[in-house]
C-alpha cells in the first residue's frame, strides 16, 4: 500500500517538474542575459552616496538581478572598488541571493503567488535591514 502511494507521488511530482521545466529554464536565460548585458561599471553611476537611498538602489538592483552566492561576492568586491558604499554593496548582496524579481513567475508556479509575493517583498526589506545592521557592527569591529 505505501510503494504505491510513493509511486503516484513520485510520478506527480516528475509531471510537475516537467511542466515547470519551460519556465525555469527561461527564468535562467533570462538572468544570465540581464548578467552578460549591462556591464558592471554602470553600477556605480546609479548610487548616490547616501546609505540609506543606496541600501535601496542596491536592494532593487539585486532584486532584478539575482544570481548566486559566489557571484555576489565578486561583484560585491568590484563595486567597493569603484567606490560604491559598504551598505549598498551588501544589500545589494543579500537582495541578489534572497529575492528573485527574474524568478518570480517560476516561484509562483511552484510555491503559489501569494507567499511568492510575500517572500520577494519581505526579502527585499529585510535586506536593507540587514545591509544597515551589517555595516554597523562592521564599523563597531
Amino acid at each position: 500500500m505505501e510503494n504505491a502511494k510513493l509511486k503516484e507521488v513520485m510520478i506527480k511530482s516528475a509531471k510537475s517538474l516537467y511542466n515547470s521545466l519551460p519556465v525555469l529554464v527561461g527564468v535562467i536565460l533570462l538572468i544570465g542575459l540581464a548578467n552578460a548585458a549591462i556591464p558592471k561599471h554602470y553600477y556605480g553611476m546609479l548610487f548616490s552616496k547616501n546609505p540609506i537611498i543606496d541600501s535601496f538602489i542596491g536592494s532593487g538592483i539585486g532584486s532584478v538581478l539575482a544570481g548566486n552566492p559566489v557571484t555576489s561576492y565578486i561583484l560585491g568586491g568590484e563595486f567597493l572598488k569603484q567606490g560604491i558604499s559598504l551598505v549598498a554593496v551588501t544589500s545589494f548582496m543579500v537582495a541578489w541571493v534572497t529575492v528573485g524579481v527574474v524568478q518570480y513567475p517560476a516561484e509562483a508556479i511552484l510555491l503559489g503567488k501569494k507567499f511568492t509575493f510575500y517572500r520577494n517583498v519581505s526579502a527585499f526589506f529585510l535586506a536593507i535591514v540587514v545591509a544597515i545592521i551589517t555595516v554597523a557592527v562592521v564599523s563597531l569591529i
